[in-house]
């Protein structure tokens, strides 16, 4: 009888202090730190977005770059749903270019697996997350051909498109699955 009055009345306290209704004791859990309750997120729901995520979902989304994702999205007939931190993940890409196993149009990050796969490696999410920034920071359209630029030279420097490239060095070579300077293959010489 005791706990159920406890618990009620941790509802209650933190009901008053966040000016919301309170909620019942089965959707909270302790936290350890001296009986105090704490909200259990539901399965699928996703944290709230900070300052800096709502702004750049909204630059991208005002520079037609997130629009340029959906139709490319539509077009190769994935399944975009709501990722984290603003995102949305597209599943199930299957058009040859680019080869990479996911890449950023604006906010919609495409993958070639189901998007589940791209949520359990969150280094690569993380990579896609810092090429969304890149394409705010552009002014969304313009990020197109400067990244083919940077990939070309990057090329003709390296042998790949991502050693040497600024946009995939700013967000993360071993993330994005890129080799580093010290492990980059350099085209073959030609013997005289």
């Amino acid at each position: 009888m005791n706990v159920l009055k406890f618990r009620a009345f941790n509802d209650q306290v933190r009901a008053r202090r966040q000016n919301l209704r309170a909620l019942p004791s089965s959707l909270v859990e302790p936290s350890g730190y001296h009986g105090l309750m704490t909200l259990r997120r539901r399965p699928g729901s996703l944290p709230p977005l900070t300052a800096a995520q709502r702004l750049r979902r909204a630059v991208n989304l005002a520079n037609g770059s997130t629009v340029l994702g959906l139709a490319v999205a539509a077009a190769a007939r994935t399944q975009p749903a709501p990722g984290p931190r603003g995102l949305v993940l597209a599943g199930g890409y299957r058009w040859r270019l680019p080869f990479a196993r996911a890449f950023t149009l604006g906010n919609v990050v495409l993958c070639r697996g189901p998007a589940e796969d791209l949520l359990s490696v969150p280094g690569l999410l993380g990579h896609e997350e810092r090429h969304c920034t890149q394409y705010a920071w552009c002014g969304g359209i313009p990020f197109l051909p400067l990244y083919l630029l940077a990939a070309g030279w990057s090329v003709l420097r390296t042998g790949n498109p991502g050693t040497a490239n600024p946009f995939e060095r700013h967000a993360g070579l071993a993330a994005g699955g890129y080799p580093s300077r010290g492990q980059s293959r350099r085209l073959p010489e030609a013997r005289a």
